[in-house]
């Protein structure tokens, strides 16, 4: 019997410089693609990876340009387009300002009162 897999994701941007991937939506990929039911919670910073558009082209360390900025929307959305299940803490979201028509489709909302009942649907809960 396989086992389902919530994958809350709360420190953003981590490693996104030097890799162009969030390294844990990159792992959740993988790991969706051999097979096991992943799902993803997107809590705190995180949730500004459900705001559709965004655009690190211009970023800028001194001289140094990026290469090949990261596109985090693009990489959730490829993470539904899979079948993969993203929920999003609503409360974060508001807390940072982002309004509802900013965020990707095919992203569920849920209230911070809603994640316990979320964590029962799954057999392994982890937290990045």
């Amino acid at each position: 019997m396989s086992k389902k897999v919530l994958s809350i994701v709360e420190t953003a941007y981590r490693g996104t410089l030097e890799e162009q991937d969030d390294t844990i939506l990159w792992l959740n990929h993988a790991l969706k693609n051999n097979g096991l039911d992943v799902a993803v919670l997107l809590r705190a910073n995180a949730v500004n990876y459900a705001v559709r558009g965004q655009d690190a082209s211009g970023l800028r360390f001194g001289e140094g340009a990026l290469a090949h900025p990261p596109e985090i929307d693009k990489d959730v959305e490829a993470l539904v387009r899979k079948g993969v299940k993203v929920f999003l803490v609503t409360e974060d979201a508001r807390e940072r300002g982002i309004p509802d028509e900013k965020l990707l489709p095919g992203v569920e909302k849920l209230g911070r009162a809603q994640i316990p009942s979320l964590f029962q649907r799954f057999d392994q809960v982890w937290h990045w």
